[in-house]
Order: C-alpha cells, then structure tokens, then sequence
C-alpha cells in the first residue's frame, strides 16, 4: 500500500499538506476546548467569574467551533478531491495495464478477477486515502495531545493515560495481524462471485433451455455463502475492536473520577481539572476508536493493494518490436512463415502446437482444418502475437513478427474470431473498429462482400441502426456477417477467419467464400473452418492433427496422400460425393 501511496498521492501533495494541516488546526481547537471548560467551572462558577466570565468563554467555544468546522470542510473538499484523483488515476493506469497484457497474463488472472481488482479493489484504496488525509494526522495527534495536556495538569493522575494507550495499542495490533489475511481471502471470494455471476448473466439463454436455472442458483449460493462465511468471521473478529477498546477507556474514566476526587480533596486538583481529565478520556477514547476503524480499513486497503500490485508490476510477455512502418515495405513473395514453430500454454506442460513449418505466399488462401482441440486457433493467434510461440520463428514478408511494433502488425491483420463480438452503438461505429476514417462506400463495399448489406439494408436505419450490448438484437449469422464485414473496412494485408461462418447456411457460406475470393485477391487469407466445403477451394490447405500437421496440399492432393483429410471429407459427405466437394 505505501508503494501505491507513493507513486500516486505524490501527484496531489498540495492537497495532502493543506488537507492535513488544516485536520490539525481543527484538532488543536478541539484539544484546547477541556481547558476552556475547565476555566469555566473554576473560575467562572466556584471562583466568582460569574456570567460576563461564562458567556466570554461561550462565545469563545463557540468560535472555536466554527472555525474547527471551516477547517474540518476545507480537509473534507481536498481529501475528496484527492481520493478521486488517485482512483482515477490508478484505474487508467490499471486498465492501460490489462490491454497491454497478452493472452497469456489475460489467462493467468481471468477476466472476473481483473474486474474486481479494476473497481472494488480501487475503491478500497480510494477510501484509504481519503481517510488518510482526513483522519492519519488528526488522530494520534489527539491521542498524544491530550496525553500531553493531562500529564501538565497532573502527573499522578496522568499514569492513567500511559497505561490506556499502549493497552489499547496491544488490542489494535492483535486484532490488525489476525484479520489482514481474512481480507485478502474475501477479495478471492469476490472473484469467485463475479465470475459465476458473470457466466450467468452471459450464458442465461443456455441455462434457461436446460432448464439449469436452480443448478446456477446453488453455485451462486455457494460461492455467496463461502463469501458470506469469511466474512463473518473477520466481522467477528473486528466487532471486538470497539467493546474491548470501549471497555478500557471507560474503565479510565471510571478511575479517573474516582482518583480524581481524591486528588480534590487533598487539595491538589480542581473540580473543572477533573472536568478537563475526563474530556481529554473521552476525546482520546473517540479517537482510539477512529483509530481502531482506520485499522480495518487499510488492512482492507493493504489487501487490495497487494492485488493491484499484482497486476501493475506483472510484465507483459509479450513486448513490442521497434519496427513501426508498413509491414508490406519489404518486397517479398512470402507474406507468412512459420519456421519449427512450437507453442505451449503457460498452464499446461504439453505442446499444443510442435514443429510447424509453413510457409504463405501474398495473396494466397490458406485452409486450416482438424479435428477439434488439433490446434488450429492456438495456430492462427500466433500469427498477430495474441500469444508468442515457445520454439520456433514466425516470420511476416520475411521480417520476425517480434520485429514489428505490435499496432502496426495488428493493423495490417484482420482477425475474425470464434466467438461473434459486437460492441453497443450503431452499425457504422462497429464497422470502423478498423479504420476510425472509413467512408460509407467502404463500409457498404465490405458489408456486400460479407454477405451482410442485404439485411443491413432491410433495417429503418441502414448503417445507423442500434446494436445492443453483445449484439443481442442480431441473430448468430447476421452477427458473424457483421464481423467480418469489420474485418475488411480495415483493408487488411492478412485476414484470418476463424470458423467465422460456422452460424451461416451452407447458400450464405458458399456465397460469402466466392466474394471474399472475388474480392480480397491481394490479401492473404487464413479459412479456419470444419467444413471441408468452407476450404475447398483454397489455394492450400492445411490438416492439422493432436497439435501436428498431418498434411499440406490442394484439396485433391489431400485426398490422394491424407488419410485424416479423407476421414474428415467422407464424414461430411457421402463417399461418392468426396471428389466433387
């Protein structure tokens, strides 16, 4: 948490120093009040001030009081203007942080996880430093004050005070070492919340059409209860903070009335000192319980921290090259080499790809095709660093990707995932992920060739139609339609298809393939697909088996000299069918 606090609060010191300076002004108008009080007992009422004395010295608490509220309002306003501007601050660099991580640390932390840490854990750190501006000062300075106040009234009974504070001291420290590592765990627990929540909220369709909703209402609970549990334990744990602490100043005050009115009768006290001994307890007891609750509080803070820190000192695995000039600078026949490739997943100890050696030439359509889990996605994002193959080059118009800037890579490939991902807004806005200055002609040019302008035509508002959140409003294929339409407004150098028609009947899906070969003849492309139909015609074709590959050739050479091609051909398509594909 000090890491954090030094790197961020240091962009607000103005704020800071005033912040607490004026907390500490107040609290000195707040420790001088029992000596004014005292003043009035024993001058204004037992030693014939009278009522100019008393209403003089009103009038003086009052001011004091006023100005302490001023003081206190000026600490308010710049603590909170602080406390936002660090978790502004904080949450940009998190963010920043996340999207430069590769799939790799994406993986390693998972999304749930990482949206706890972006809000409630920055929240917690939020609240920190509010409080630490507001309350870090004000506090001790109270406790040690009033300590010093009571010892210059009366030493005797100021031993009260040196045997309270380290007390209470003891308990603070016993309960903080024992409840720091309950917080840690509810911040897991949280994780594991907003991850079943989020597979429910996402996933509800397929729940409600098997009918799993008590199923995921149990998991739910589960993970609730688990959560539910740690925290009531630390609950328990910090509820003894305020009755043991209580406990003890109040048995103080108890023993200061009682020696206290010794200390009278002998002479050596006023009855207006008493008077000021118990309201330095009594502040001291306030603050000792501010003090006990700002414990919980950066110990909540202090666990949090350690997860951000997680996140903002992890380094990508993957680092931008130098390179940031058009990839297609180089004049080269090859546009994509895979050279002894091998790649393994950080949790996993197997190969998912061993020994790939390809190579692509510009403007070639490339097959990808297997069985599934063959590894023919972990293939294809290799190709724009989603992941960095473990062995092995690969190689872009014959320059090592990791050469290459990262955006300008990126750039020059279209990528059309699994997964159909539209985003809220109109369909001109998603159509230029790609490429912010995409005229309509572009944009209507890419939606004919992805099959997509027809609907798109059909709908009140053309191009400015409203996608909801997840393009919930679309249907699988129009979705998939869509998708690749944004692709290619980016005019991309290398476009990749991951079974990106997979939602689209076999008429669309023939159609679609003749316009993109019709119409992106200088892009190189890559067809994932497990329709042999979707790569037959493709310049090449590669048969991918158990992370290998089994076979690379045109579709009729496949037939002849691949046995796990023809497999796949023959259990689509009766076996009379297989060359007329």
């Amino acid at each position: 948490m000090l890491k954090l606090a030094k790197k961020y609060l240091s962009a607000f010191k103005k704020e800071v120093i005033i912040g607490q300076t004026a907390k500490l002004i107040e609290a000195i108008f707040e420790v001088t009040v029992p000596l004014i009080m005292a003043n009035i007992v024993d001058i204004g009422i037992k030693g014939g001030g009278g009522k100019p004395y008393i209403y003089k010295m009103g009038a003086l608490l009052i001011l004091l009081g006023a100005l302490g509220l001023g003081f206190a309002l000026i600490c308010q306003y710049l603590a909170s203007k602080a406390s936002q501007g660090v978790g502004t601050v904080l949450r940009n660099d998190m963010f920043r942080k996340i999207n430069s991580f590769s799939h790799t640390e994406l993986d390693k932390f998972g999304t749930p996880s990482l949206i706890t840490r972006l809000t409630s854990d920055i929240n917690q750190v939020q609240t920190a430093a509010a409080m630490y501006i507001r309350l870090v000062v004000r506090a001790p300075f109270i406790v040690i004050a009033s300590a010093v106040m009571a010892i210059s009234i009366d030493v005797n009974l100021s031993l009260i005070f040196l045997i309270v504070i380290p007390l209470v001291a003891l308990i603070l420290y016993l309960i903080m070492s024992r409840s720091i590592k309950y917080y840690r765990i509810i911040q897991k627990k949280l994780d594991r919340i907003s991850l079943v929540t989020r597979e429910g909220l996402s996933g509800i369709r397929v729940i409600r059409a098997f009918s799993r909703q008590e199923k995921e209402q149990e998991r739910f609970d589960t993970a609730n209860d688990e959560y539910l549990d740690i925290s009531l334990n630390v609950g328990k744990l910090s509820a003894l903070l305020n009755p043991l602490t209580y406990a003890v100043l109040n048995l103080a005050i108890a023993a200061i009335i009682w020696y206290g009115g010794i200390r009278v009768d002998t002479g050596h006290l006023t009855q207006g000192e008493v008077i000021a001994f118990v309201n330095y307890m009594t502040q001291i007891s306030l603050a000792l319980v501010v003090v006990a609750n700002l414990v919980v509080l950066f110990t909540k803070a202090a666990a949090s921290s350690v997860r951000i820190n997680e996140v903002l000192e992890t380094e990508p695995s993957i680092t931008s090259g130098r390179y940031s000039g058009n990839i297609s600078d180089n004049n080269c026949d090859a546009a994509v080499t895979f050279e002894n490739v091998s790649f393994s997943y950080a949790s996993s100890e197997e190969y998912a790809l061993e020994n790939i050696s390809f190579s692509v030439k510009k403007g070639e359509t490339v097959g990808i095709i297997g069985g599934t889990g063959s590894g023919k996605s972990t293939l294809i994002n290799l190709i724009p660093r989603f992941y960095d193959c473990t062995k092995g080059n690969i190689l872009i118009n014959e320059k090592n990707i990791k050469e290459y800037d990262t955006s300008s890579l990126r750039r020059a490939i279209g990528v059309v995932p699994q997964k159909a991902v539209l985003f809220s807004g109109t369909i001109a806005q998603n159509m230029r992920w790609g490429n912010e200055n995409a005229s309509e002609e572009d944009i209507l040019s890419a939606l004919k060739t992805a099959q997509a302008y027809k609907f798109v035509s059909k709908m009140q508002d053309g191009l400015n139609t409203q996608i909801s959140q997840g393009g919930k409003n679309l249907s699988g294929g129009q979705k998939q339609r869509l998708t690749i339409a944004r692709a290619l407004v980016s005019k991309p150098q290398i476009l990749i298809l991951d079974d990106s028609s997979s939602a689209l009947d076999f008429a669309t899906d023939a159609a679609l393939r003749k316009a993109i070969a019709r119409d992106t003849d200088s892009m190189t492309v890559f067809i994932v697909s497990q329709r042999a139909a979707s790569i037959r015609h493709a310049d090449r074709i590669i048969v991918l088996d158990d992370g290998r590959i089994s076979g690379i050739g045109t579709h009729s050479e496949l037939l002849k000299s691949c046995e796990i091609y023809r497999e796949i051909c023959t259990s689509q398509l009766d076996p009379t069918e297989v060359e007329n594909i």
